[in-house]
């Protein structure tokens, strides 16, 4: 890492200094920063991030799920510079451009059949939000002025925007603002932490299609969409669950008429080892949300892909009123598509999905004895994210006080051991970027061993 750390300029502790002076970060109870610092990150490359002191750290959770080629790739890197001197920006409404026609044609070519139309926005959120007005106004189009509501899994998770917000269920982002939100329908999810002792999978996920069931029974004459993440509901402490759900999904919200939105942003691209989540339960969405690794995690842009039937609903003359308007500044953006277009190419040449087998193998392997620790609930995986479930009690799986912070335990220990673990209240997980090594695995894997058993004595 040293070779490309330049050793000059201002130290940790000063540019902290002026970081806590004017900036307010996400996520973050600033007043943590009296006692816990900061990390601010110099440069990176590959998996590594490194500090202003020298310090390096393993981006274990890809920067927050996005980056999946490795920092400063070199290939995304070229992308984007020749980019930037043929054309950095361009209104998207009355006007196109090459790289976001190109990027279209890719994304409809790779995604699963029958999804023909690519809307761009500028990240998770946004394409939430254009999918949840998108279904509401096609069947306001079609006359069915009734559908009005939308139907979400608990502790489920789509943004934070305010309609996104409202489809999701994870209190801790959501219960503040409770009194702006629509009110949706939540129906039990298929997370199998939840399953019988003993009970496989496939047999929980299909259980739990019956809640389900019952609420598209009552409501669908008054339902636009059910909204899902597909596998694993990743803020959610990654939960995971069958791909049964997705088919029996799907066959429901054809048998009720109502759209299936597909909120891949999390997991798609890959992570769930196929390219996306949905291709496991053999479905077509109505509406596929992408995000996050589309852009290699270089630039904010966010697509969502529909059906010729949704487009054709608002394919009319101008004075009928019936056009979609959401519409964003950058959307579109002729660097951002740039940077999608050379990751798709990757997964393309470099047959990525094989590749990640391996290492998504080794990473289970060496999670496997923390199966047996007196205070880890569950190991599970999903492709390439494991997730680790620390408990109180192993018997009845009850949790730690949330106040204890046990997982900012490991957070802390995994900084001082040279690896970014961020985990999600007690679960531990890894979703690191493809290009990690088999040595980065094991040292990535380790810190978090020795991170839980501090953590929990």
């Amino acid at each position: 890492m040293t070779d490309f750390i330049e050793k000059n300029g201002p130290s940790s502790e000063q540019m902290l200094a002026r970081d806590l002076n004017v900036l307010w970060h996400p996520c973050s109870q600033m007043k943590d920063h009296e006692n816990l610092p900061l990390t601010a990150i110099k440069s990176a490359k590959g998996a590594w991030l490194e500090d202003f002191d020298g310090n390096r750290y393993l981006d274990a959770i890809s920067s927050w799920w996005v980056n999946i080629f490795g920092h400063t790739n070199p290939r995304i890197n070229q992308a984007v510079k020749n980019q930037i001197d043929q054309l950095e920006h361009v209104i998207l409404a009355g006007f196109s451009h090459e790289p976001a026609i190109h990027l279209a044609e890719k994304l409809v070519e790779i995604t699963p059949d029958g999804l023909s139309k690519c809307f761009y926005a500028d990240n998770g959120s946004s394409a939430v939000e254009v999918a949840l007005k998108m279904s509401f106004h096609y069947w306001r189009n079609l006359g069915q002025r009734q559908k009005t509501r939308f139907i979400s899994l608990n502790n489920g998770y789509h943004g934070e925007t305010l309609g996104t917000l409202a489809l999701g269920d994870v209190a801790l982002y959501k219960e503040t603002y409770a009194p702006l939100l629509m009110e949706c329908l939540t129906v039990k999810s298929p997370d199998c932490y939840h399953r019988a002792e003993g009970q496989s999978w496939q047999d929980y996920s299909r259980q739990m299609i019956e809640p389900m069931r019952q609420t598209l029974e009552q409501h669908h004459h008054e339902v636009c969409a059910v909204f899902f993440e597909p596998l694993v509901q990743c803020a959610g402490n990654m939960r995971m669950y069958h791909p049964i759900y997705l088919t029996l999904l799907r066959e429901l919200c054809d048998e009720y008429n109502v759209h299936l939105i597909a909120d891949e942003i999390a997991v798609g691209f890959g992570r769930t080892g196929t390219l996306f989540a949905c291709e496991q339960g053999n479905i077509t969405p109505d509406f596929m949300c992408l995000s996050k690794g589309l852009t290699g995690g270089y630039l904010p842009l966010s697509a969502v892909l529909t059906t010729q039937q949704v487009y054709d609903a608002f394919y009319d003359d101008y004075e009928n009123l019936t056009a979609f308007l959401h519409s964003h500044s950058y959307t579109g953006n002729p660097l951002a598509c740039a940077a999608a277009l050379e990751t798709i190419s990757i997964f393309e040449t470099d047959n990525i999905i094989e590749k990640n087998k391996p290492k998504s193998q080794l990473i289970a392997n060496l999670s496997q004895e923390l199966v047996d620790h007196p205070h880890v609930a569950e190991v599970r995986q999903t492709g390439m994210i494991t997730a680790i479930e620390l408990c109180k009690n192993k018997t009845t799986k009850k949790a730690y006080p949330w106040q204890e912070r046990r997982g900012l335990r490991v957070y802390q220990h995994g900084l001082k051991n040279e690896v970014l673990l961020r985990p999600l209240g007690d679960v531990v997980y890894f979703m690191p970027p493809y290009v990690i090594s088999e040595d980065e695995i094991e040292l990535m894997v380790n810190v978090a061993k020795q991170g839980i058993h501090l953590a929990t004595q």
